[in-house]
């Protein structure tokens, strides 16, 4: 992945997450996820956090997908993993977040289906952190995003395979 902070490398669970690495694989490969933007940062008070990209453009987007909770992959979001967006489980498109810290209190739980983590970043980690500490609007976002949403967001140039 490239943004206009700098690159950004992503090993993906196929094996573990198969739907999900799917899904995303089919954004990249549709070149889907070229200009779009990390538009929130989420801080919270224990050094962690988040930042969100997606696909904005509602027209672009494939249906939603099955959720594959980290109940059932054995993965966990922790510092730097990477896990899909949604509203309920079954709707996730095309926005993901990168985990900063750890936030296992995304992950499933007996009464909560969490949300489904399918890779890690494996290089580019600073580059993360500098997105992560970018300026945000005081005033822009709705509900719990408010005051989350960056100003400017930050461009992703491409997202592309690469051979590992």
């Amino acid at each position: 992945m490239t943004t206009t902070a700098g690159p950004i490398t992503i090993a993906l669970e196929k094996d573990r997450a198969p739907v999900t690495t799917a899904n995303f694989l089919r954004y990249v490969d549709a070149k889907r996820l070229d200009n779009i933007t990390f538009y929130r940062s989420m801080k919270l008070p224990w050094n962690a956090g988040l930042i969100q990209a997606g696909q904005r453009d509602m027209a672009k987007r494939y249906p939603g997908i099955a959720h594959e909770p980290t109940s059932k992959t054995g993965l966990t979001h922790t510092d730097g993993a990477i896990s899909m967006a949604r509203l309920a489980p079954g709707t996730a498109t095309a926005d993901f977040s990168i985990v900063v810290g750890d936030m296992t209190g995304l992950d499933a739980k007996a009464d909560d289906p969490g949300f489904a983590v399918f890779g890690r970043v494996v290089e580019g980690m600073d580059v993360v952190k500098t997105i992560w500490n970018s300026p945000r609007s005081p005033t822009k976002g709705e509900g719990v995003m408010k005051g989350e949403m960056l100003e400017p967001p930050v461009k992703v140039l491409t997202v592309r395979r690469v051979a590992p």
